[in-house]
């Protein structure tokens, strides 16, 4: 059992986050036991196809047999949604022993893997050119297996913490932390119990605060391996069951009732950069026809502008490209 202690001050300053880099890691949980993680079946089968066998092995290194991760692997965010880059940032900022310590806590009682053993020799030269090695892999890994569906998949941890925060603030902490997980047990003595853990240590939070980080890829909390970190707790996400699901058909008429065809048939031709009169001559109508529709539609974010010479021409924005693509235009 795991046990935090949270004063007031702890409870006050408690906040959820969203971390990119815990994604990854947990993700690579995944790729180890697939058994516990059922809905990621076929995510896992695309993203070991595409591995390049040495990053397989480096990746794989990284969990325990246990399943536990490297704390500087997981770092506490400092905001609400830091980039990876940002957090990957932090891990090269680890300290040599730091990493050492880690790594053997995720792997004990087992020796660590091969490809992990540069960190057992003598000065910091070979932790530092590890770290670099780990940053640029988890990057290659995150932009091969995660950044796709990234968009889709924070949409779903969002939705998990605005239900918690109504949690939070219509029952309180007790039932924050009892919806949670089944077990998480929240004491009137102020301590939040993790129970059915490998590890034992009790953390006092000093004032520090805790931070509760939904994860798509937890399968149960998930606190810092070592005593030393301040109180931080990955939980499963809600709606976790929805991030595979196939996007709905798409459905022009519907596109057409919501814009309207005029500006349904501007925003299908402004897949490539147009100005003004171009959309006109093909059309058929005139230039202040179609300055009308266009204000509209840049008005609420659907198209964006540049200019080029005397022209200002005209595309499709991300939020447009999504609508156009599931309205069929």
């Amino acid at each position: 059992m795991i046990s935090f202690r949270l004063d007031v001050e702890d409870l006050a300053d408690t906040r959820f986050a969203i971390s990119p880099l815990r994604e990854v890691m947990g993700s690579l949980r995944a790729l180890r036991a697939p058994g516990l993680y059922p809905l990621h079946v076929r995510w896992r089968a695309a993203v070991l196809q595409g591995l390049d066998p040495a990053d397989a092995r480096l990746l794989a290194a990284l969990v325990g047999d246990t399943l536990a991760l490297p704390d500087f692997l997981t770092p506490r965010p400092t905001s609400f949604a830091p980039t990876l880059d940002e957090q990957l940032t932090v891990v090269r900022a680890t300290p040599a022993e730091a990493v050492r310590r880690d790594l053997l806590a995720a792997h004990a009682p087992r020796p660590l893997p091969d490809v992990l053993r540069a960190v057992t020799a003598l000065g910091d030269a070979p932790v530092a050119e590890l770290l670099e090695e780990l940053c640029a892999l988890l990057r290659r890994y995150w932009e091969s297996a995660l950044l796709p569906s990234w968009p889709r998949m924070r949409l779903v941890l969002e939705a998990d913490i605005t239900h918690r925060a109504r949690q939070l603030a219509t029952g309180g902490a007790r039932l924050l932390f009892s919806d949670l997980h089944r077990n998480l047990r929240w004491e009137d003595d102020g301590v939040l119990r993790i129970d059915r853990m490998r590890g034992r240590h009790h953390v006092d939070g000093s004032g520090r605060g805790l931070r509760l980080v939904p994860s798509l890829f937890a399968h149960q909390p998930a606190p810092p391996v070592s005593a030393a970190e301040p109180p931080m707790l990955a939980y499963p996400s809600r709606g976790a069951g929805t991030l595979w699901e196939p996007e709905p058909e798409p459905d022009a008429p519907a596109l057409a009732a919501l814009l309207g065809a005029p500006r349904t048939t501007l925003l299908r031709l402004l897949a490539e950069p147009l100005p003004t009169v171009e959309l006109a001559r093909r059309l058929g109508v005139t230039p202040s026809a179609v300055s009308q529709h266009l204000r509209v539609l840049h008005a609420t974010g659907l198209v964006t502008r540049a200019r080029d010479g005397r022209r200002v021409l005209y595309r499709r924005s991300q939020l447009g490209e999504r609508l156009a693509r599931h309205g069929g235009a």
